[in-house]
């Protein structure tokens, strides 16, 4: 539900066992055959099908856009000038 939330965004999952790493693994071969114009859709075509687990709570993205926005300034300053944010 805090992902669902925290990116306004429906969370779904697979049944299968280990199902971020097998995430992971599709991303690794969308990256292999990138350059042959595959798209991540045609490389996951053979996963098992995805089923709505959670749906973001009405209201929760007032709370958490102001956050996100945040996050992301300090990620930036945080990759562009690392000396500066220790």
């Amino acid at each position: 539900q805090v992902l669902s939330d925290v990116f306004n965004a429906p969370v779904f999952t697979i049944d299968t066992a280990n199902s971020a790493c097998l995430g992971s693994a599709y991303r690794a071969i969308h990256g292999l055959v990138a350059e042959s114009n595959v798209s991540l859709a045609d490389v996951v075509k053979l996963a098992p099908e995805p089923r709505l687990a959670v749906t973001p709570t009405p209201g929760a993205e007032e709370v958490y856009r102001p956050l996100l926005k945040r996050y992301a300034e300090l990620e930036q300053k945080v990759i562009y000038n690392p000396a500066s944010s220790c």
